[in-house]
């Protein structure tokens, strides 16, 4: 009897029980209860004689103006979903189907988007664009009543998201096109269909699935936009949510219901199309192609006309993606002067805005000369900037390793007991967030954690002091989960289950196996989608904005916060040049990372042996040069 005992009583058993009540404390405490408050908050107002009205915020919706914010989010949601699938079907069929002179170079500048997001991409395009940007002020030059103001409000977020939501399309309908089988489009052409019969009744088809996916992600991003909206000066859901959590009922009328109605008209919305989503991937979309697949070909335009146009078109998406990229870096060389005025000073090249601090002078309005000490200073030599960049670095690192840890346990278990019901139960349980919008998620918490009655994180109030970091690197964790699980789940497959059988049959324990077995296998998969969090964390602004205070200031609202004080009072002086600078160090960082992960990292064995030899040659040959010389000198 104790010998049985003994053997159920197995470390393996111990740590499933922990992993089980860890992923129970972890979906009710930071998922489900959180959002349910957040619900239950809209119906428990109180009118102005203190009695509860249950639906006074829905009144108050219907009646106010609230609805405005809902409709041009709606607007916005559906402009994007034409304009950006335009855009980028286009600049993929560019670089990948047709062939386009100079396609390597287009496809360089059309994932620019892919190093620079968010706050860092949308000051691009005001550094351009907006009243005192450089091309609106040459335009300003040259033609007096030129319109200055332009670029502000709803045109100018759907041009600049535009263009900043196509890094999609890059990434998936370009695997999906060059997974194209060539003998298809070589049977329709040798039937004397012409190239764009071809490309509509051959190829077309074939993205139907991806396109479809790609047009539901955007338009969720549209009715979840955040940057562009605040920093364009548009009234969208998100940005209106972020200004009601930070007021209070003495401002104006119960604002955080108001802000709880909107977070949940934006789940609905979004569980909506994921739904919808779901309902059509089940239906199955399958092609018949030949057994042995030919690589695609590039297609010749052979009308010299449409070839003209089709090459004009490219580069001018190209000027319109490299611009600001162009622009940003070289400003990040010159002077505070220099950028101020959105003149390029070629006499005026400076490292200040990445290292070092300058004194800057100035003159009051007493007539009186001022020395700020130090108030012209880098990215570097910052300390505000400093403690940003430390701040995110660290908290996205946690953020990213945690999410990447708690999924591949996860899906150990899901693989383990895939027919079983409390499997499919934990998969449903780490996509619970992608039901809804990040806002919410960041909301609930913040409202909900925002007291010292919750017994289960030990009656802290979370959002105060320093503990708000840990609210941020709950919330950033949570929202990677259903992306995390998606990508590492897919890597579980390519495991060969003898393998497994093997290391039992050899007496090794499940942790044993899982550690020694399986997860050198899935490392590179997980290594992958640990960089991509942090990347898209580490200049990530919207969940920020929301836990906004002075200990979780992150690195883009550091940039912004001197951005909208440049200059007072002498200080922060050359703060659009640290921007610029700090957009610069996100795009190595990003570029770097990307490498890593879509470069080196993707890369078979053949490939890194092929690589390999190629670094051997290369110093073989370096070496062979250096000891002829060597002989040539007479050493």
């Amino acid at each position: 009897m104790t010998q049985s005992l003994a053997r159920k009583i197995r470390p393996e058993l111990f740590v499933r029980l922990v992993g089980v009540c860890f992923f129970a404390y972890l979906f009710f405490g930071f998922m489900l209860l959180p959002c349910l408050n957040t619900l239950t908050s809209i119906f428990n107002t109180r009118n102005a004689a203190g009695e509860r009205d249950a639906f006074a915020v829905i009144r108050f919706f219907l009646a106010g103006s609230m609805g405005k914010y809902v409709l041009n989010s709606l607007k916005l949601a559906v402009c994007l979903v034409i304009t950006v699938n335009v855009v980028g079907v286009s600049i993929v069929l560019l670089t990948e189907y047709f062939d386009i002179k100079g396609a390597r170079i287009l496809r360089m500048g059309y994932m620019t988007t892919m190093i620079y997001s968010g706050v860092a991409l949308v000051t691009g395009y005001m550094f351009l664009y907006a009243g005192d940007g450089i091309l609106t002020s040459a335009m300003k030059n040259a033609f007096p009543d030129f319109n200055t103001g332009w670029f502000s409000g709803f045109n100018a977020v759907l041009f600049t998201m535009t263009f900043a939501c196509t890094s999609n399309h890059m990434l998936f309908l370009r695997n999906a096109i060059r997974g194209i089988d060539y003998n298809t489009v070589e049977a329709a052409r040798n039937m004397g269909a012409k190239p764009f019969k071809v490309l509509w009744k051959v190829v077309f088809p074939t993205l139907i699935p991806t396109m479809f996916s790609l047009t539901v992600m955007t338009f969720i991003t549209g009715l979840c936009a955040m940057s562009a909206p605040t920093l364009l000066g548009f009234d969208s859901i998100n940005p209106e949510i972020v200004r009601l959590a930070g007021s209070s009922s003495a401002d104006e009328a119960f604002p955080q219901a108001r802000a709880a109605l909107l977070s949940i008209i934006l789940a609905m919305f979004t569980i909506v199309l994921l739904t919808v989503l779901s309902a059509y991937e089940r239906k199955g979309h399958y092609l018949s192609v030949s057994k042995t697949k030919a690589k695609l070909q590039k297609q010749k335009i052979a009308n010299p006309v449409a070839n003209v146009l089709a090459h004009i078109y490219a580069y001018v998406l190209f000027i319109i993606y490299m611009t600001p990229v162009v622009m940003i870096v070289i400003f990040s060389f010159q002077t505070y002067s220099a950028i101020r005025l959105k003149k390029l000073d070629l006499s005026q090249w400076t490292l200040i805005n990445y290292f070092g601090q300058q004194d800057y002078e100035y003159l009051t309005s007493r007539g009186k000369y001022k020395t700020r000490e130090g108030s012209i200073s880098g990215v570097f030599a910052n300390e505000a900037t400093l403690g940003g960049i430390k701040l995110s670095f660290i908290l996205s690192a946690l953020a990213a390793a945690l999410a990447c840890v708690i999924v591949v346990v996860a899906c150990n278990y899901i693989f383990k007991k895939k027919n079983k019901g409390t499997g499919v139960a934990l998969e449903y349980a780490l996509l619970f967030p992608w039901l809804l919008p990040t806002i919410l998620i960041c909301y609930s918490y913040r409202s909900y954690f925002n007291s010292d009655a919750i017994w289960y994180v030990g009656n802290q109030n979370l959002y105060y002091a320093q503990n708000v970091r840990f609210l941020i690197v709950m919330a950033y964790t949570v929202t990677k989960l259903p992306f995390s699980l998606r990508m590492i789940k897919a890597s579980f497959y390519s495991i060969d289950e003898e393998l497994e059988d093997a290391a039992k049959n050899l007496g090794a324990s499940g942790i044993c196996t899982f550690l020694r077995v399986k997860l050198p296998i899935i490392l590179p998969s997980v290594l992958a989608v640990f960089a991509l969090n942090f990347n898209a964390l580490f200049t990530e602004y919207d969940m920020s904005a929301t836990f906004a205070s002075t200990y979780g200031t992150s690195y883009a609202m550091v940039i912004q916060a001197m951005c909208r004080e440049e200059g007072l009072y002498g200080y922060n002086v050359n703060a659009s040049g640290r921007r610029c600078a700090s957009t610069v160090f996100i795009m190595l960082v990003s570029g770097l990372i990307l490498y890593l992960v879509y470069g080196v990292g993707s890369r078979d064995l053949g490939e890194r042996l092929e690589a390999r030899d190629r670094r051997r040659k290369r110093m073989e040959k370096l070496t062979g040069l250096f000891s002829e010389k060597r002989k040539v000198n007479g050493e």
